[in-house]
């Protein structure tokens, strides 16, 4: 290995078309093998591409050639050799190799083989999962959705704000709180970092929190996690319209560069992305009055004053080409910090954003509550804990103002532009009602 380190630079296989003619080292993982007489055609992988490494009796040391028949799969090597054009090739290079050294040799039965897996297992060996080439391309796909989220809102005059894992009280619900012993006290794991969020929109105007969210709901359903990523936008003097604008910006700024910087993990997934090219300003509204009313034609028994499951939300965008807000939800099916509609208090000043193609609501937000008064009433009526919220009370005292924000998940924003069944494919690692591990 010394001698190649002094012959050779180290690049990585997204970076060889620059090195065209080169000798160069490559150090990955070994994906797969074929053997043609005194010929042995590697795909060697590093996590940023794959690359045919084409090994010759006559071109490397005995041990060379002899180390590239006795690796096994996802065994670790280091490869030596001159990248050469090849239009056949996917990347459109090769590597004609000069040395190839062992740095570590895999057993010989990787679990994950090519014939078909069952989800169980494979989310089993979730760690080993990771390295095929589909949950390689779902990453990216999320990556490129966590990037251009941080670079529009900064590019929006936004803050980005960290905000605390381990709060007092609730924000979102009292039934879905992850309780922790917090050394002589309790504490809840956080369902969001917005009412923090607030007290630095006060302090900054225009502020964002990026991190991990718990709910402790027992549902099994594809859209649901108990530990996933949310993003959190907040704005002071700030209304449900602002929120609603922001968030239709920023929605169409991922999707467009996800089509442009990861077309080739959308062909990976085989995803269509004919839908995807159709999501550009403005995007359609419904009042809930009107989403009710469309249900109830559709022949869907639904009853004005709830909140939509998915079968509804599938069934409202069916009718358009993009995403959907529906706005003004009644105020019994919001967060207590939910703003009323002045003008019937019946509703909140709220809006969620529908995915198309079923994947149902992926934002969901509004404008808060900014009156002293109505707070404490609303603290009062869901029997929330009023000495854990003082500080939040504090920012209806001192400067109180219009503000508004909104939550966007991750995984489901990622599920929907992949063209994935199930959100629990779009974390590396994921946490639901019956999976702890790995």
């Amino acid at each position: 290995m010394s001698e190649m380190t002094k012959v050779a630079p180290a690049v990585r296989i997204a970076e060889v078309s620059r090195h065209a003619g080169e000798e160069v080292r490559i150090r990955g993982w070994l994906q797969n093998r074929r053997h043609s007489g005194k010929l042995y055609f590697l795909g060697v992988r590093d996590g940023s591409g794959t690359l045919q490494c084409v090994v010759s009796k006559q071109d490397v040391p005995e041990a060379a050639f002899a180390a590239a028949g006795q690796a096994t799969h996802e065994s670790a090597v280091e490869v030596r050799g001159v990248v050469r054009v090849d239009p056949r090739s996917p990347s459109g290079h090769e590597l004609s190799v000069n040395d190839l050294a062992i740095v570590s040799l895999a057993q010989d039965e990787f679990p994950i083989s090519n014939k078909e897996h069952g989800i169980e297992f494979l989310l089993d060996n979730r760690h080993l999962w990771l390295r095929s080439s589909r949950q390689h391309a779902l990453l990216q796909v999320r990556d490129e959705v966590i990037r251009t989220c941080h670079d529009y809102l900064g590019g929006q005059g936004f803050l980005l704000v960290d905000t605390p894992i381990f709060t007092p009280a609730a924000c979102e619900g009292t039934t879905t709180l992850f309780e922790v012993p917090y050394f002589d006290q309790k504490a809840y794991l956080t369902q969001s970092g917005q009412l923090y969020n607030e007290a630095a929109a006060m302090a900054f105007g225009r502020v964002y929190c990026y991190g991990p969210v718990f709910r402790a709901e027992k549902s099994k359903t594809r859209r649901h996690l108990t530990e996933f990523w949310m993003l959190e936008p907040e704005m002071a003097y700030a209304e449900l319209e602002d929120a609603m604008q922001l968030a239709e910006g920023l929605l169409v700024a991922i999707v467009e560069r996800v089509l442009d910087r990861r077309a080739e993990q959308l062909k990976v997934l085989e995803r269509d992305t004919t839908p995807l090219t159709r999501v550009r300003s403005p995007f359609p509204r419904l009042h809930y009055h009107e989403a009710a009313a469309k249900l109830q034609a559709k022949g869907f028994p639904f009853e004005w004053g709830g909140d939509f499951g998915a079968p509804d939300e599938a069934a409202l965008v069916e009718d358009f080409d993009r995403p959907l807000f529906v706005h003004h939800f009644p105020t019994a099916c919001k967060a207590f910090y939910m703003a009323p509609d002045p003008t019937d208090s019946r509703l909140s000043l709220s809006a969620d954003l529908l995915a198309p193609e079923g994947y149902g609501e992926i934002i969901g937000g509004g404008q808060r509550i900014d009156r002293l008064e109505l707070l404490e009433e609303r603290l009062r009526e869901h029997q929330l804990p009023r000495a854990a919220f003082e500080w939040y009370l504090d920012l209806r005292r001192y400067g109180s103002v219009p503000h508004a924000g909104f939550g966007m998940g991750i995984e489901r924003t990622v599920s929907w532009l992949a063209g994935i069944h199930h959100v629990r494919e779009a974390i590396p690692f994921p946490r639901t009602i019956v999976r702890l591990t790995p």
